[in-house]
Formats: structure tokens, sequence, C-alpha cells
């Protein structure tokens, strides 16, 4: 589940690999977005990451084949050339398909001073 991060901070198009089809990410400015508009930001550069750091893993739950993730994590990176840092909460779903873990629903919450 770390791979995320490491695709995420080297803007590694593998990361789709990893992504269930179906997959919802719901970032900290409220944001939403699907397989297809993650893809398309993803490629494009809309936002690169220069470093991502988890700072916590508070909770792993599993039952069957789902597993959720309680986790804090410090990013740095650019934004349509704006760059940022901050300090996320992340509740991360994820799915066994088959013999693979996919990421179902990712939600994310800043974390202010």
């Amino acid at each position: 589940m770390k791979l995320l991060d490491i695709y995420l901070q080297n803007n590694d198009e593998k990361i789709v690999d990893i992504l269930s089809p179906d997959v919802s990410f719901g970032h900290s400015n409220g944001w939403i977005q699907n397989f297809e508009d993650f893809k398309k930001d993803f490629s494009s550069k809309k936002v690169t990451y220069k470093e991502i750091q988890q700072t916590e893993l508070s909770e792993i739950k599993k039952y069957k084949n789902t597993v959720s993730i309680r986790r804090k994590i410090k990013v740095s990176g650019t934004y349509k050339n704006q760059d940022f840092e901050m300090k996320l909460a992340l509740l991360e779903i994820w799915i066994r398909k088959n013999t693979v873990w996919k990421l179902w629903s990712r939600q994310s919450v800043e974390i202010k001073p």
C-alpha cells in the first residue's frame, strides 16, 4: 500500500495498475476524482509530487477481501505550477481482486497547524 506513495512521488504511470477501475479519490479541497479523471490529470502532470512521507500509521483493519488504512502523510509538490506543502490524514480502502490488492477509495483531509 506504500506503493501508492512511491508511484505518486515518482509520477510513475504504473500507478493505474494498482487502482480499481471504480476507484474514488476524495481530496482535501473537496475535489472528487474517478479513475478516468485521475488518469487524465496524472498523465497531464496537473499535479506533480516532490515528496510523500508517511508520518503515522494509526489503524489497519481487514475484513475478508477488504482492508482499511488510516494514516498521516506530509506531502509537497506542484499544482498548476504552484508549489504546495501540507499534512494530510488519509483513509484508504483496498480490495483484493483475485490475488492483487487494488485501491478502491481514498479520502484525505488537511491537518491544519
